[in-house]
């Protein structure tokens, strides 16, 4: 019996309807342009989240400050930049708080940037990843967090009252003057500059942190390929590299610090004196009368966000007015420093040649 041969088979697919193929091919697209327009509204809808979010803040920015504008109208004149605090609204000055928050600043910003860089520089270029580190990394992480009233119950009990140590004072002899010091340091602009300090840390410590893992690590081994030591590579390539970002973190601490009320309130700052931190009556005597700038740190004083709480509770209705024109000379002061800042950062960015 012959066996039966059966006919080639093909390996090509069956080949389909060309009218299926069409159907399918025009559905496939309109279901893509429905998805894409889909998208589409997602992303327009997004977008104008962003710009309401946007405006509306520059908005009710510009409604304060329109107010503050209103009500400062004329109160705030050239005498009131130059005058001490008064019981009559209208004497009243803010020069005290204008001084005082200069120089709580300049020490805030001495005692926390170089402290802050210095331990970003350890905790990135030079430490482990041990248990230790990764534990400073948490507690430096929770501590930005940390509201800023306990930063001041903690400066009033480290700084001003130094955990119940008994009060001596010293005259110590600096040759061009005698400076009095006192122990505790008691409600003084140290007190408050070491209690902003430790405020300011936090931020200025990851902010640098960032910026250091920001620099190319290229850049780092083609100096050390070229025989730089490794403090070398850090102060030459790293650092002026990392500087924009870090003068970011600056700018954000200090902003932060210059606008703090919680913090002196605890150590017992001052809302009402009638002086200058050292007694200083003008700008040449911080030349002809060094004694008296040395005195600067360990002197009383007032800053302005202090000023602007102590009028805003008195009695007399005029006081908010001399508040609002405090809060105006205080943007503006914020402002300018700010201002000054982002150019020297900006400044520095320009020379970054990665």
């Amino acid at each position: 019996m012959n066996p039966k041969i059966s006919a080639p088979t093909s390996s090509e697919p069956p080949q389909m309807p060309v009218e299926t193929t069409a159907a399918g091919a025009k559905l496939l697209e309109e279901s893509f342009d429905s998805e894409l327009a889909r998208r589409h509204r997602y992303g327009m809808i997004f977008e104008w989240v962003c710009w309401l979010a946007t405006w509306g803040s520059v908005f009710i920015l510009g409604v304060l400050i329109a107010t503050m504008a209103w009500q400062a109208m004329g109160w705030l004149t050239p005498k009131f930049l130059v005058s001490m605090p008064r019981r009559n609204p209208a004497d009243a000055g803010i020069l005290p708080g204008i001084v005082g928050t200069f120089w709580l600043i300049l020490l805030t910003a001495l005692l926390s940037v170089p402290l802050g860089v210095g331990a970003a520089i350890y905790l990135e270029e030079y430490s482990k990843p041990t248990l230790l580190t990764k534990f400073i990394q948490l507690n430096i992480a929770n501590l930005a967090g940390v509201p800023s009233i306990v930063y001041g119950i903690l400066g009033f009990t480290a700084f001003v009252r130094m955990f119940g140590l008994a009060k001596s004072e010293y005259l110590i002899n600096l040759g061009i003057g005698s400076l009095q010091l006192t122990l505790p340091f008691g409600r003084t602009v140290i007190s408050g500059a070491l209690t902003l300090a430790l405020l300011s840390l936090p931020v200025v410590i990851i902010a640098s942190q960032e910026a250091l893992r920001s620099v190319p690590p290229s850049l780092r081994h083609a100096s050390l390929a070229l025989g730089a030591t490794k403090w070398q590579t850090i102060w030459h390539q790293v650092l002026p590299s990392a500087l924009p970002g870090m003068m970011t973190g600056v700018i954000l601490a200090m902003s932060r610090a210059i606008g703090e009320t919680a913090p002196l309130v605890a150590i017992g700052a001052a809302t009402y004196i009638t002086f200058t931190p050292g007694r200083l009556n003008s700008v040449s005597e911080a030349f002809t009368r060094p004694d008296k700038l040395a005195q600067v740190p360990f002197d009383s004083f007032t800053t302005i966000p202090m000023q602007i709480y102590g009028w805003i509770n008195e009695a007399k209705p005029e006081f908010q007015h001399v508040a609002a024109a405090a809060i105006l000379v205080l943007l503006v002061i914020l402002l300018i420093s700010n201002g000054l800042a982002i150019f020297i950062r900006q400044h520095f960015q320009k020379k970054v040649r990665w």
